[in-house]
């Protein structure tokens, strides 16, 4: 039996919900809240994607069968523990022979399935087109160090809208921003997941996203949703370099010094030959705080010259001490509502 998208993510969390690709393939991308039992591994699905190409549907078909066949009790076994009793729901790319033959596997250990109409090509055009959507968006800006996440989080816990974007890419968005960080997903995983929350958004109220560039870290935002951050109104932050200086100290101060160091030589082009070498004395002798001055000169030039060219989209600069965040998050909203 088939099921349409929408049933698909609301039964999600009450039903089992299984990905019979390749692990390389859920790797990529896939489906929140979703488990892994693939019919075929990478290797099996390129000798079936090659016999398909090169000798025709039945050939391949049988070479599949041949390849499962060893394999097929320990699928049975993964897909009984994963429903625990319950119906189950599957999809592979397009919803097509992998979804089939595995509900048949695992309809003869008294399992019933139901198929995602067009599998997970379906999803990703969703996805696709979700991001085309207007949305009501407000971007956090301020120069590095000013606290930017912290700030959305106190926005959420004050009632706004907000996506993290930082957050779902694993990332902070500088040069240094991977450092402390768990490894970034795949570009395909990180607008999956952007998907998904969007999905939560009521797109009749404002939501909050901090200030970005197209890129975080080795990630991509989808094209339709950074054009429309690029267009979208701007509330910055100001926040004096001391006090950024010591919230970067207390971020990074437990990175490895050889990989912070590392990060640095790689921008030297933009921090300049002097500047690098006396950062690199001063992170030799443990003073990160001179360090994150040095960077951070670099940084807000570079944020400055930015801020510069996009000055007739801020709505409102609101300076702040540090302490407080929700209080200040309150001060950012009700500067938004006026504006």
């Amino acid at each position: 039996m088939d099921i349409s998208l929408e049933d698909f993510l609301r039964l999600r969390r009450d039903l089992c919900a299984v990905d019979v690709r390749s692990p390389g393939e859920y790797l990529q991308g896939h489906i929140r809240d979703v488990v892994n039992i693939p019919l075929l591994n990478d290797e099996e699905r390129v000798q079936v994607g090659t016999d398909y190409k090169q000798k025709g549907q039945q050939e391949a078909i049988r070479t599949g069968f041949r390849l499962v066949g060893p394999r097929l009790e320990g699928i049975i076994d993964a897909a009984v523990r994963e429903a625990r009793g319950r119906e189950m729901m599957v999809h592979c790319w397009r919803g097509g022979m992998r979804s089939r033959n595995f509900s048949q596997f695992v309809g003869m250990a008294g399992i019933s399935t139901r198929t995602l109409t067009g599998g997970y090509k379906t999803y990703r055009t969703a996805a696709l087109e979700s991001y085309t959507k207007p949305l009501n968006i407000m971007l956090l800006t301020g120069c590095t160090g000013s606290g930017k996440s912290e700030i959305l989080r106190a926005l959420r816990t004050a009632g706004e809208q907000i996506l993290d974007l930082e957050h779902l890419a694993h990332h902070k968005g500088s040069a240094f921003g991977g450092l402390l960080q768990l490894p970034q997903p795949s570009t395909e995983q990180f607008q999956n997941e952007l998907f998904e929350e969007i999905m939560t958004l009521n797109p009749n109220r404002r939501v909050w996203i901090e200030d970005e560039s197209i890129a975080i870290g080795r990630i991509f935002l989808p094209k339709d949703f950074w054009n429309q951050m690029a267009s979208s109104p701007l509330v910055q932050m100001d926040v004096n370099r001391a006090l950024r200086v010591e919230r970067l100290v207390h971020e990074y101060g437990p990175a490895d010094r050889n990989e912070f160091l590392g990060i640095m030589r790689k921008i030297v082009r933009k921090l300049g030959g002097q500047s690098l070498k006396i950062a690199e004395e001063r992170l030799a002798a443990g003073d990160m705080h001179t360090t994150i001055d040095i960077l951070l000169t670099y940084y807000d030039k570079a944020y400055l010259g930015s801020i510069e060219k996009r000055k007739d989209r801020i709505r409102s600069i609101v300076s702040w001490n540090g302490t407080d965040p929700l209080a200040y998050a309150k001060e950012l909203i009700s500067y938004a509502n006026n504006t």
